[in-house]
């Protein structure tokens, strides 16, 4: 007994010391008069109510002392005591005397049986922003209820550990205990960070069942669920059947529209709503610098009643995505209060217009940095290719996290220098889905498929981001039915593309010429509410017109929300490509009263254009005006469309002065269109020295030697035909038979002239309506 006194008083000792060296706050030695109520208090038992009742005034100092001097007397604390003293103590900077009150709780062997203390005990920690402490107490809690289930879920949730607001979830209810409007409220912004869009639904239908979809909270909770997973359309249904909204389900539906590009929808929701705050305002003024009205943000900017730093921020941020960075600074200079994101932003937007040095200079003048201002530094040296600094940079920072490693992986990657990517990924603490995904998209993009598809199947867990990487990896590097395979792989494990899964898998299509599996998709960009997306748009416009159907193409273009350089030239380029040339060069000059620039893949068009129209004036018009007006070098595509122009109609000498004074040295597709000329003209002599420079360039490709045996035998000129073959079977020289490829079933089968092995054969010919029959070595019709 003596023994456990001692341990007592030894213990508040050190209570005391606690207050004296950190918490620093004065003891206050009561005075005569104060020892004198103190101790009236105590003989009329009401001491627990005087604790409380100074908690409740906010003199917390004084109630402290209370509880010291109320535990010398050796007089019980009332459990209630405590709860009042932990939930005055719920901010950062009371940590160190909630902490001081546990300690009393734990020395005084008060048992927090009661589940209301226990709870009310780790919600402190976790409101102070101790989650290590929170983690403890929740562990070491005797039992526990759906508050403080739910409690420690939103803890999770809000600090970005989504998958343990997860497991929690799904441990709570083994133990038996039913989740609660505000369980789900706590746990779906995990799943929206996740976009774990099956899991997402899952839920809703839970919540449906338990009867808490009317709750405006989970209600709100849903919507911006569906928001971040990018399916407005489940958004909007669920946003239109709430009996009530807040100004929260309406930011999250705004928000939506802007974040996937429709701001249209975004100011009519905006202009219908009952209220609204700062935050409204501020995420419409994003949605205009977002589509570049940043005058019409900055005009809603300057009618804000009551303008926060984060209103600042957006219009800010603004300015500077539009590349206005001097009316960005001078925003930023005036702004009465600047946080680490204003200076952030600033960096960025310099960053994002490759003003690298200003940067620099803005971010060494910055009075405090976080990890995020350090990694927005970072990786702005490492996109410019500035990789030696930007490692200078990243091995000073005090602390990083995984995007700071990301960013180092990503400017790796985007300079080509996969091997010093691969090191730094092996040297990485932690490693999240981003971090794989870019190392798959660094060895894709640098040829070596085989690689990024070893990591790709080592990845400890994959997102729509990592698919996508693989699925456009195959499609960039020609692997045109690996890339249709993995889609649907992909969507076989319940993963939902997105916009640029779409963007990747399109080219596929268009490569194969696969029309029905292109429609198909069509119709999931359609249910998914992609249709508006300017990226998604663009790659269908190219593989309806690369598969032969033009009407659907110009379907697509007619019904873009917004055009652009891409749309406008995949357009011209399918109306090239089908003969259209009139149509072609109309829509260019439309393009040009829109004031949208044209690019060098659109000068291709427009020079394909003519050269099927065989307008050669015109030609020598748009290939001048793209040097002279439009200042972009003519690349070999140019040359090429020019010299088949020329010899298309028939001006050989021209076309081959122009191919003498070309600044560089003609590749095979020049001279291959000079060749095909002669063909056409029967220009033998110039023929045999277009091929010789042909045959020197590429001395195993068959086609420059068929066309001319060709040019030989329409000249009647059969020595020289002879000759030709001679070489052929002297140099070894094989041609590649013919092939042609037809689609069954959304599958694409390729065939070569004369084969009738194919395992497919049979269905080629049912499709062209053939009766067959194999007799030998003859397939009769």
């Amino acid at each position: 007994m003596a023994t456990k006194k001692a341990w007592r008083n030894n213990e508040k000792n050190k209570m005391l010391m606690f207050l004296e060296t950190k918490i620093k706050l004065p003891i206050v030695k009561p005075s005569a008069n104060t020892q004198t109520n103190v101790s009236a208090l105590i003989e009329q038992q009401a001491d627990c109510r005087n604790a409380v009742a100074l908690c409740k005034q906010g003199r917390l100092k004084e109630a402290l002392n209370i509880l010291l001097l109320m535990d010398g007397k050796g007089i019980g604390i009332e459990s209630h005591t405590y709860v009042c003293l932990l939930q005055r103590f719920c901010n950062k900077e009371a940590l160190p005397e909630g902490k001081l009150v546990h300690a009393h709780i734990i020395q005084t062997g008060t048992k927090c049986s009661e589940i209301y203390m226990s709870n009310t005990l780790f919600i402190m920690y976790i409101k102070c922003g101790n989650l290590r402490e929170a983690r403890r107490a929740f562990a070491e809690m005797p039992t526990r209820n759906v508050v403080s289930w739910t409690a420690m879920m939103g803890a999770y949730a809000r600090i970005g550990q989504s998958e343990e607001a997860l497991v929690l979830y799904y441990q709570m209810k083994r133990t038996g205990i039913e989740p609660n409007h505000f369980t789900f409220a706590s746990v779906l912004p995990a799943v929206a960070s996740l976009a774990a869009l099956e899991q997402g639904k899952e839920f809703h239908e839970e919540i449906i069942r338990s009867g808490f979809e009317d709750n405006l909270f989970v209600g709100s909770a849903l919507v911006d669920m569906y928001v971040k997973c990018g399916r407005m359309e489940d958004a909007c249904k669920v946003f239109d059947k709430m009996s009530e909204r807040n100004v929260v389900s309406w930011n999250a539906m705004i928000a939506g529209y802007v974040q996937n590009g429709n701001v249209e929808e975004a100011l009519r929701l905006f202009g219908k709503m009952p209220e609204r705050n700062v935050v409204s305002l501020t995420i419409v003024i994003a949605g205009f610098a977002q589509v570049g009205c940043v005058d019409e943000g900055l005009a809603l900017f300057q009618k804000m009643p009551g303008r926060d730093v984060a209103s600042w921020n957006a219009m800010i941020a603004g300015y500077a995505q539009n590349g206005r960075l001097g009316d960005a600074m001078k925003l930023f200079e005036i702004m009465p209060e600047q946080n680490v994101v204003s200076w952030t932003v600033m960096i960025t937007g310099y960053v994002q217009s490759r003003c690298v040095d200003e940067a620099l200079e803005l971010f060494d003048k910055m009075p405090e940095r976080n990890v995020v201002s350090w990694t927005a530094m970072v990786a702005g040296l490492a996109q410019n290719g500035r990789m030696y600094e930007a490692l200078k940079l990243f091995e000073k920072m005090p602390e990083r996290d995984v995007v700071s490693w990301n960013a180092m992986i990503a400017g790796y990657v985007q300079t080509g220098l996969c091997e010093e990517a691969l090191n730094l990924f092996r040297r990485m603490p932690e490693r999240d889905v981003f971090s794989w995904t870019a190392m798959i998209t660094g060895y894709a993009q640098s040829g070596h498929v085989d690689e990024a598809l070893r990591l790709f199947q080592e990845m400890p867990e994959r997102n729509v981001v990592s698919w996508t990487a693989m699925i456009s990896g195959y499609s960039q590097n020609g692997l045109f039915d690996e890339a249709v395979l993995l889609f649907q792989q992909m969507q076989l494990t319940g993963v939902m593309p997105r916009t640029n899964t779409f963007a990747s898998i399109l080219p596929a299509c268009a490569n194969l010429a696969a029309l029905e599996y292109g429609k198909e998709m069509h119709e999931d960009i359609i249910r998914n509410g992609f249709q508006s997306d300017e990226f998604v748009g663009n790659a269908l416009i190219d593989m309806y017109a690369k598969c032969g159907s033009i009407e659907k193409a110009c379907k697509v273009f007619n019904n873009l929300p917004r055009r652009d350089v891409v749309s406008c030239t995949a357009m011209i380029g399918g109306y090239a490509m089908h003969g259209y040339s009139k149509e072609a060069l109309q829509l260019f000059e439309q393009m040009l009263h829109a004031g949208i620039n044209p690019n060098h893949v659109t000068f291709v068009g427009v020079l394909s254009a003519c050269c099927h129209s065989g307008l050669v004036d015109d030609g020598w018009q748009y290939f001048n005006c793209m040097k002279q007006y439009y200042h972009i070098t003519p690349t070999m595509d140019h040359y090429c469309c020019m010299v088949d122009l020329l010899g298309r109609a028939g001006h050989l000498n021209e076309a081959q002065d122009f191919v003498n004074k070309m600044p560089v040295k003609p590749n095979a597709a020049v001279l291959g269109s000079l060749l095909g000329a002669c063909r056409i003209h029967i220009n033998v002599e110039l023929a045999e020295r277009v091929a010789e420079c042909l045959f020197e360039l590429d001395p195993e490709n068959a086609a420059p030697y068929v066309l001319l045996s060709n040019i030989y035998a329409a000249a009647c000129r059969w020595d020289g035909m002879e000759k030709v073959r001679r070489i052929m079977k002297e140099r070894r020289v094989r041609r590649k038979p013919g092939c042609s490829w037809i689609e069954v079933n959304k599958r694409v089968s390729v065939f070569l002239v004369g084969e009738i092995t194919s395992t497919n054969i049979k269905d080629m010919y049912k499709v062209g309506e053939f009766s067959w029959e194999h007799n030998g070595s003859s397939i009769c019709a």
